[in-house]
């Protein structure tokens, strides 16, 4: 399957998802509850890398970028309209980047609708870190897990290589102007901040896999946590973690 059809299908299960949403209101609200508490999870986790000069503007662009609670609507309306130009405009390697996103944005949408589901059938937890517990639980996916995460390490890893293929930050400047009058800004907006992140942590040596190493370290506990730990330590460890969020 080619770039641009990789990258309709996924927005397309995306939207699907979006739709079933605006039916049932109740699960639209319930997964919007739980995007807003993994982003504070995500930013109680690594609350030491967002106070870092070195790490913490990688750290936000994860955050922004792969664990927010944005709404992507308008990225996602650019990527299916353009996917069959992505590949005339944007040099290979930018074009392997943008399917990954894609894809892995695909997946989290799934992951987090049947959290919702999960969040809505627990609403008589007395915690929002019970709930969540049960909710991971309920949902289950262990392998999906694991292979999101591996998602999200190798899009740092695409980002950190892009950094290394000459001449392409100064291609992709040069293309800022087309590719907004094309209807491209959030992809190139992506990209851009995507290189000068990445570019200015592979300047510090060893510094994107000190990063990548940290993040792939917590993100396993974490999931190791929330499927074999006693639900009381596990709440309790996530509790502490929100509460570190800035």
């Amino acid at each position: 399957m080619d770039a641009a059809q990789t990258i309709r299908d996924s927005i397309a299960d995306v939207t699907a998802l979006r739709l079933h949403r605006t039916g049932d209101p109740a699960l639209g609200a319930a997964v919007g509850t739980v995007k807003t508490l993994q982003a504070k999870r995500f930013r109680g986790t690594y609350s030491d890398l967002m106070g870092s000069p070195s790490f913490g503007p990688a750290a936000r662009f994860f955050l922004e970028e792969l664990y927010s609670d944005t709404d992507y609507t308008d990225r996602d309306l650019q990527f299916g309209r353009i996917a069959g130009t992505l590949q005339t405009m944007f040099p290979q390697p930018a074009v392997t980047t943008a399917v990954a996103l894609a894809v892995l944005h695909a997946q989290t949408e799934g992951l987090d609708q049947d959290m919702g589901r999960a969040w809505l059938a627990h609403a008589d937890a007395a915690t929002d870190a019970a709930r969540y517990t049960a909710a991971w639980r309920t949902v289950g996916q262990r392998h999906a897990r694991q292979e999101q995460l591996q998602r999200v390490l190798a899009m740092g890893t695409d980002l950190a290589r892009l950094t290394r293929t000459p001449g392409l930050r100064m291609m992709l400047r040069m293309m800022r102007g087309p590719a907004n009058a094309a209807g491209m800004g959030a992809l190139q907006k992506f990209l851009e901040a995507g290189f000068d992140t990445f570019g200015q942590l592979s300047r510090q040596r060893g510094g994107v896999e000190q990063f990548l190493t940290t993040i792939e370290a917590r993100e396993r506990a974490l999931m190791d946590q929330l499927f074999d730990a006693e639900p009381v330590t596990c709440e309790t460890q996530l509790s502490r973690t929100l509460g570190q969020a800035r």
